[in-house]
């Protein structure tokens, strides 16, 4: 009996599993199926594109995007002059058909006969309104040339088409959203006004339409312009041709920024906003950040339900194929551009770098820190004879050695000597601003006044020189040039001078040590002047060297594989920050031979203060 019952149970078993069973899928429940198409969009401004596209298909030269409030609604409404909704056979806008064949475009039909320019091809298009508002409202003229409409609710299975009481144009179509859901109220037509042009930039070039979107709420009315891209067009790029067909490549080489990106089009719209997001393509050269522009392939095939993704079938994996000689070619101008970027923040660091040294010595003792003979030219006679200390003694060369420039000549340009023509007063500085002097000596200070350039200003200047705390006395008070006297006792000593052109009145200010024993200095009048060095860079990851003073080529070799100038590079400020300070190291170390390891920190931390304050 137990194995008569064993028997019953496997033949059952066997019963429900046909050897061999074949069907045609099928949706179960068609309003489910339709919910889920519509709401599988989920960008409102997408949904809108979409829209607008439509107009274009219809072959529209103007669309209007109207952005309002009526009855307390907000409302969007696009407005065409294109061909309008097709007509059934008794000549009326045909929307029974458009609310019936969804999934079944009329324009996949006119595709496969021959008919370019068309975008839409799922049927689903409209149904996006979804994700907008609540209501959409399509009208559209007959060939009796009265308007229709037709009706079609969120939510609600059915649809309705009515005659329209209304005047209305002679052709094209206006689709009209309202109530428009809580958030997309906030959609402004400058936003919508700014993803269209970006979205349809290629749609709008290629068939000259023109998009206006008017923002009643705002007042105001915009033009959508194809989004213009930054940066130097690239010229004689590899061509990128697939055996599905080439694909257009217009791109840009901007300045390094996080907002560059590369868009993916497909015939003129964008489906990828940033080709990076595509796992395939987050790599050099798109991720580097270099550039923008976009890659258009018409015969890759995107998702219909949010027409913003890329389905990674055999026509994807040609794209990602074909384009590797472009990414190639991009590599190699991307590295040439980071070169030339490098060389000329080189050479404006090396200039700052320069400058603040030059101001940072001129603020200190020259017996001390006159390496590079600055204080000489500062105040070397000029051949108008100001050669001794008085109000005017500061020659125009001065500076001209401060900022680095050249030596004037008779024959500079006249235009240039305009622009060099100083300006009021605007401060004063005291060289040197820190100085040390032995009891009893002397110390010469000397006003710099200048304009808001920092261009030396010499006309109708008074100078009135006091010291203001400490020991110590002045001589010739009233000149540009005065005189320190220390005192006998060790002090400090704080001098100030007050420099009055007309009405403006500036001062300025120098510390001076009195001691009874001067720091001893071994560097003597042996060391070259050769100018401020330069610098250059030496690749030593791993050592731990960070700088070296070339001494015969007069250039300081930075290690720019240490991890300190890594972490550096970071930022300009920071990079150029640390650059200082290895500039005070090796001058310290190089100039001040012989003195114990913590005067020379000393000497140090005074000149990279005093550089730094310049930067």
């Amino acid at each position: 009996m137990a194995s008569t019952a064993l028997t019953s149970l496997n033949r059952q078993r066997t019963a429900g599993k046909p050897s061999q069973a074949r069907g045609r899928l099928k949706i179960g429940d068609d309003w489910n199926a339709i919910t889920i198409i519509a709401l599988s969009q989920s960008s409102p401004l997408k949904a809108i594109a979409e829209l607008v596209e439509n107009s274009i298909d219809a072959k529209a030269r103007n669309v209007t995007i109207t952005r309002g409030r009526e009855s307390g609604r907000h409302f969007l409404a696009i407005r065409d002059d294109g061909h309008g909704v097709p007509r059934d056979a008794e000549g009326r806008p045909d929307f029974r058909y458009v609310a019936t064949h969804i999934c079944d475009s009329v324009k996949r039909r006119l595709k496969a006969e021959g008919i370019t320019g068309l975008q839409g091809e799922f049927g689903i298009g409209l149904l996006s309104f979804w994700t907008v508002g609540n209501e959409l409202t399509m009208t559209s003229t007959g060939a009796d040339e009265r308007a229709y409409q037709m009706v079609m609710r969120k939510g609600d299975p059915s649809y309705a088409v009515t005659l329209r009481r209304a005047l209305f144009g002679d052709s094209g179509t206006e689709v009209r959203i309202a109530p428009l859901l809580d958030g997309v109220r906030m959609l402004s037509g400058e936003k919508i006004q700014w993803y269209l042009a970006a979205e349809l930039r290629d749609r709008i070039r290629q068939t000259g339409a023109r998009i206006n979107v008017v923002d009643r709420l705002a007042r105001k009315q915009y033009a959508v312009e194809p989004r213009q891209y930054e940066g130097r067009l690239l010229h004689h790029l590899p061509a990128a041709r697939t055996s599905l067909g080439d694909v257009y490549v217009e791109l840009y080489l901007n300045e390094p920024s996080d907002a560059n990106c590369v868009a993916l089009y497909r015939h003129g719209t964008r489906v990828v906003e940033d080709i990076t997001g595509l796992d395939d393509f987050a790599h050099p050269p798109w991720s580097l950040r270099y550039l923008q522009g976009h890659i258009d392939a018409p015969f890759v095939n995107i998702t219909p339900g949010t027409r913003t993704g890329l389905i990674r079938d055999a026509a994807y994996m040609a794209l990602c194929e074909d384009l590797g000689p472009l990414e190639g070619k991009l590599n190699a101008l991307i590295e040439e551009q980071r070169r030339a970027e490098e060389e000329q923040a080189s050479r404006e660091q090396l200039r700052t770098i320069q400058r603040a040294f030059r101001e940072a010595l001129l603020g200190l003792p020259a017996e001390e820190y006159d390496w590079f003979d600055i204080h000489a030219r500062a105040f070397r006679p000029t051949a108008a004879g100001f050669g001794e200390p008085n109000s005017h003694s500061l020659s125009s060369e001065s500076e001209n050695a401060i900022a680095g420039a050249a030596e004037p000549t008779l024959g500079i340009d006249r235009q240039r000597q305009f622009f060099e023509f100083a300006g009021p007063l605007f401060s004063v500085a005291v060289s040197p601003a820190s100085s040390v002097v032995r009891v009893g000596d002397s110390k010469e200070l000397r006003a710099l006044p200048r304009d808001r350039s920092r261009r030396r200003v010499e006309q109708d200047l008074e100078f009135r020189w006091q010291v203001v705390e400490g020991p110590g006395s002045l001589t010739g008070t009233q000149n540009q040039a005065v005189k320190f006297m220390a005192a006998d006792e060790p002090g400090l000593a704080r001098v100030e001078v007050t420099v009055r052109q007309h009405d403006v009145v500036c001062a300025g200010e120098a510390l001076i040590t009195v001691t009874r024993e001067l720091l001893p200095q071994l560097a003597t009048s042996d060391i070259a002047t050769q100018g401020l060095p330069g610098y250059t860079f030496e690749r030593a990851p791993g050592e731990s060297w960070r700088s070296r003073f070339d001494v015969k080529r007069n250039v300081i070799v930075v290690n720019n594989g240490h991890r300190d100038f890594v972490y550096a590079s970071r930022s300009k400020s920071l990079k150029l920050r640390y650059l200082v300070r290895l500039y005070a190291k090796e001058l310290v170390i190089h100039n001040f031979v012989g003195l114990p390891a913590d005067q020379l920190l000393e000497r140090m931390v005074e000149l990279s203060l005093r550089t730094e304050e310049h930067l």
